[in-house]
């Protein structure tokens, strides 16, 4: 949807599939994620996670084609005269190919004789295919409209070069948390997209022939990133913080119950001692 809704939409999904991935992965680092007695635990979480975005890949594909507005090609691609609301199908196709790369990581869990790997293959095509969409999305714009776009290609570029070492280099904490930061910038720069294309509360548009509005939003993607590198440090050390209190927890629970076994232990030999004298 060429609107700010239609920014709005992928970018909330996006961000929350990163921060989600930001905690998932600390968590699991964390946590000895090489213990047998968790695999079960860490695959069923896995697995919802991949019905959710292949719920998230459907809400975008009704989205972009039956919008609220009535807008949308309504699943027709073409009529007698020219193509119909390419734009949309466009988001469409980014959406669809989403979903595939969810139903791939389903399947990678719920059946055993699917080779390790072929799910983050998935995902790196993925990522390629909204490349190439978005490369050739933005001919013939205003100058600040093809620059802000091209922008997505950073974050998709970096994506799929760490999701595709990750089909040989598995559960690696740096490829993983890297992978994040990318998938973090890219949800809020769909924002940034929609607030600067789309004013949403009607403020003043911006020159899209002006240099040094893109100057700006140059060094407001640096910023981006940045920002997205904060939030996984700060979600890394929330979930250091918590596993390390959880641990002194149990820590303790034990050193309690350590503590409480010899003087039972001598009642009982007390008790006995005192049943031979008799």
């Amino acid at each position: 949807m060429a609107n700010f809704k239609g920014h709005a939409l992928p970018g909330s999904f996006f961000l929350l599939v990163g921060i989600w991935w930001s905690l998932k992965y600390s968590f699991r680092y964390l946590n000895q994620k090489g213990k047998s007695r968790k695999r079960n635990f860490y695959q069923k979480i896995e697995i919802i996670e991949a019905g959710i975005r292949l719920f998230f890949s459907i809400v975008g594909i009704f989205a972009e084609q039956f919008t609220p507005d009535g807008d949308g090609p309504k699943l027709h691609l073409y009529n007698d005269q020219d193509w119909i609301k390419l734009m949309n199908w466009q988001h469409t196709t980014m959406y669809l190919m989403y979903g595939f790369s969810a139903v791939m990581d389903i399947l990678s869990y719920l059946i055993p004789v699917i080779p390790l790997g072929l799910d983050r293959l998935v995902m790196t095509l993925s990522i390629i295919t909204e490349g190439i969409l978005f490369y050739y999305h933005v001919h013939n714009r205003p100058p600040l409209d093809q620059h802000i776009h091209l922008f997505l290609l950073y974050p998709l570029f970096g994506g799929a070069i760490s999701t595709f070492l990750e089909v040989f280099l598995r559960d690696n904490i740096v490829l993983e948390l890297f992978r994040t930061s990318l998938i973090i910038t890219h949800g809020s720069w769909f924002w940034q997209i929609g607030f600067v294309l789309y004013p949403p509360f009607g403020g003043p548009t911006w020159d899209e022939t002006s240099h040094s509005n893109i100057m700006f939003i140059t060094m407001c993607f640096c910023w981006h990133y940045m920002a997205s590198m904060v939030i996984v440090a700060i979600n890394f050390s929330l979930t250091y913080g918590l596993i390390s209190r959880m641990k002194r927890s149990q820590q303790g629970e034990e050193n309690i119950g350590i503590q409480k076994l010899p003087s039972s232990y001598n009642s009982q030999q007390a008790l006995l001692h005192d049943t031979e004298e008799d």
